[in-house]
């Protein structure tokens, strides 16, 4: 303890004492004869609001039975004080018979006046004998206090998960929503464009032959170039032909953009030419720009769409949220390709390489698809972190006898042997102040030891690799 307690004399306030912890929720059920060793082994501390009763990084002095007040435990996670759990009268905290309690990892306060009825470390290890009643009743309070404990670090990792999964979400989905915001802008402008042309089309009186050679060009027109067949350079030398031409047939060369990325060749334009000519080969290709214009403003809003539409799915998948909290078969690979697609704005930030390989038949094992996708998404994380400016991150998934083993590998500088040993323990962490929780591998472990499998690290300077090993669905 840090703050000095006021002290009872517990002599005069035997009977006292003794009637309270009767009536005390947790263990005023155990036989007279034990509460009687407690009085004797024990005393009456008093709290005022605001006392510290324990400071991170040191020993809990005793057991701790409350009989009136508050009192709140708070960790530093990733900068800032977190509540944790608290306890009211009626509770029992501090050191536990049997609880393997060393260094506290947070702050337990005082929240309001309280009353704690302590008894000395030095004693916990005669409780069972002495007390068996009533160590029966703290390891209960020690396995529920466990669990709350795991289950409020498990609660920070999916915050900061989901904060991680947040940032990187609104970096994948500005790129596609600006571009059909963009194209929506603009296909306004298109489209009056097209009717202008449209209606000087129309008023140029054109003769039947005439407009079945402007059809074809305009069915020309309607096939984009595929992505990916021209390199930028391919496509830059494309649009400069296509000006040229437009220059010496005394046509507008801005539609030279709209024209060229299309399926539309010379050739064609030259037929055209012989057919039309003057002001109805000027009107005819403006006709044919704008129409492509707009068809091309169309396709970039679709694409954008479409973007936004696969990101939202990966999302989906990635948080299963449409399914039931029970164990399931899981996609290993589906998993793995929904968290790369969350993941990847981080990547590029780091002009990192981030590849997946998984066969789509890999077979499935029994869990719990959000957690393991959580796993994933830690390993992930950690292995962007730890690798350098346009380094490389693998994640590879293969069935290997009855089981299924997904590697995480990075090119980085490797763990240094020092803290090997560490990594996957509680709270330890090497990020910044305010940059990580130190809960990310050992929420790791966790959860996949709840879904029946096991993790291990190999490291050595310019390749670090997690491998989890999970049973396949037989």
């Amino acid at each position: 303890m840090n703050d000095s307690p006021s002290q009872v004399p517990i002599a005069s306030q035997d009977d006292d004492l003794l009637a309270r912890l009767e009536e005390h929720r947790s263990i005023g059920e155990i036989p007279r004869k034990e509460l009687e060793w407690l009085v004797a082994h024990g005393s009456l501390e008093h709290y005022e609001t605001g006392t510290r009763i324990v400071r991170p990084g040191e020993p809990v002095d005793g057991l701790y039975i409350i009989l009136k007040g508050r009192l709140g435990h708070f960790r530093d996670t990733g900068g800032t004080l977190r509540r944790v759990i608290e306890w009211c009268g009626g509770d029992v905290t501090g050191q536990l018979p049997y609880s393997r309690l060393g260094l506290v990892a947070g702050a337990t306060v005082v929240e309001e006046p309280t009353e704690i009825f302590k008894v000395p470390r030095g004693y916990l290890d005669v409780i069972p004998v002495e007390c068996p009643h009533l160590t029966a009743v703290l390891v209960h309070v020690m396995l529920d206090r466990a669990r709350t404990f795991k289950s409020s670090d498990l609660q920070v990792e999916k915050m900061a998960s989901l904060g991680k999964l947040a940032a990187g979400l609104a970096h994948e989905l500005n790129n596609p929503a600006s571009a059909a915001a963009r194209s929506a802008r603009l296909v306004t402008e298109a489209l009056a464009d097209a009717d202008e042309a449209s209606r000087t089309l129309g008023a140029a009186q054109f003769d039947p032959a005439d407009l079945e050679m402007l059809e074809q060009v305009r069915s020309a027109c309607l096939d984009s170039l595929p992505p990916g067949v021209l390199s930028p350079l391919e496509r830059a030398d494309r649009e400069e032909v296509f000006a040229e031409w437009l220059e010496d047939h005394d046509v507008d060369d801005a539609l030279a953009t709209p024209l060229s990325d299309t399926s539309l060749t010379i050739d064609l334009l030259d037929q055209l030419e012989d057919a039309l000519t003057g002001d109805k080969l000027r009107i005819a290709l403006r006709w044919v720009a704008t129409g492509c214009t707009v068809r091309s403003l169309a396709q970039d809003i679709e694409r954008a769409a479409s973007r936004v539409h696969d990101l939202v799915s990966a999302v989906k998948g990635f948080t299963y949220m449409d399914h039931a909290t029970a164990p399931e078969p899981v996609d290993i690979s589906k998993g793995l390709r929904d968290t790369l697609a969350v993941m990847a704005a981080k990547a590029r930030a780091k002009s990192a390489s981030l590849s997946i390989d998984a066969p789509e038949d890999l077979a499935r094992v029994r869990g719990f698809g959000g957690e393991l996708n959580q796993v994933w998404a830690n390993l992930i994380d950690n292995a962007l972190d730890a690798v350098n400016d346009g380094g490389r991150v693998v994640v590879t998934a293969r069935a290997e006898g009855s089981s299924v083993v997904v590697r995480v590998i990075d090119d980085g500088p490797g763990i240094p042997d020092e803290i090997r040993s560490r990594i996957f323990d509680p709270f330890f962490t090497t990020k910044p102040v305010g940059e990580g929780t130190g809960l990310g591998l050992d929420i790791v472990r966790r959860l996949v030891q709840r879904n029946d499998g096991h993790i291990e690290v190999t490291t050595e300077p310019g390749s670090t690799e997690f491998r989890v090993t999970l049973p396949a669905v037989s």
